[in-house]
């Protein structure tokens, strides 16, 4: 379970050419990747782990998981994962899911729960060094985002794949943007990643917009196999912000 698993080419390229379109990591950034325990961001730190021990940019790695407190929730049997494989890893709680019964307004759960994990994020960046927050949303993440945003935003919008937060002290990073879900889940199950049952308990419980996305997106791409790659074609410069100096 302890041992470092090498990804896939097909994957590791993904990354790659992601990594250089956007120019996400560059010659000492010290990277903070969110963890759930879910196989996508288990994935995304063995693709991390094995680029920042080839790729020629020197870089830092650690990991943080923020607990929202819900239940069915445990992340702790990971912390001997984390120490085993040398990644620093930090841990915050708060009881997000009480919280967003009490002032979440005109939002989703999920949406909320996002917003509140990010600013928890930011600020352990700030505290412990970070320069960088990778976060592991993929290609469906990014489709699934695109459709909510039109059908219930009114709006053309979608994850960006690299950006400055609004304080302009930190950037985040989306490294599995041009992956498939199919590609983690098919990784994190060959490679037998140790990853916590419903990392997002909550979203389980209740049906979200994101999933009703998810299954239409599923039964479109039954009769077009060219889906995402269109989707990804239409999106690239949403995905996409100014110049980052």
């Amino acid at each position: 379970m302890n041992t470092p698993v090498k990804p896939p080419k097909s994957l590791l390229r993904k990354v790659g050419r992601a990594i250089a379109d956007y120019r996400m990591i560059r010659d000492g950034d010290r990277i903070l990747l969110g963890v759930s325990g879910g196989k996508d961001s288990l994935t995304l730190l063995h693709v991390l782990r094995h680029l920042r021990r080839y790729a020629p940019v020197r870089f830092g790695l650690g990991v943080i998981t923020v607990d929202p407190e819900v239940e069915g929730f445990d992340p702790a049997s990971l912390v001997p994962y984390y120490e085993a494989l040398g990644v620093p890893y930090h841990y915050r709680e708060q009881p997000i899911m009480e919280e967003a019964r009490e002032n979440m307004d005109g939002d989703s759960f999920c949406a909320y729960c996002a917003r509140m994990k990010r600013g928890i994020m930011y600020t352990t960046c700030r505290n412990e060094g970070y320069n960088v927050l990778a976060l592991a949303q993929h290609l469906d993440d990014l489709a699934e985002s695109l459709l909510m945003s039109l059908f219930h935003g009114g709006q053309l919008r979608t994850m960006k794949a690299h950006y400055v937060n609004d304080a302009g002290d930190l950037r985040v990073i989306r490294p599995l943007v041009y992956c498939r879900e199919s590609q983690t889940a098919a990784f994190a199950a060959e490679a037998r990643l140790p990853v916590v049952p419903d990392s997002c308990p909550a979203c389980f419980s209740a049906p979200t917009q994101r999933e009703h996305m998810k299954q239409l997106l599923r039964r479109e791409e039954q009769q077009n196999p060219h889906l995402f790659a269109n989707l990804l074609h239409a999106m690239r410069p949403l995905m996409d912000e100014a110049p980052l100096e």
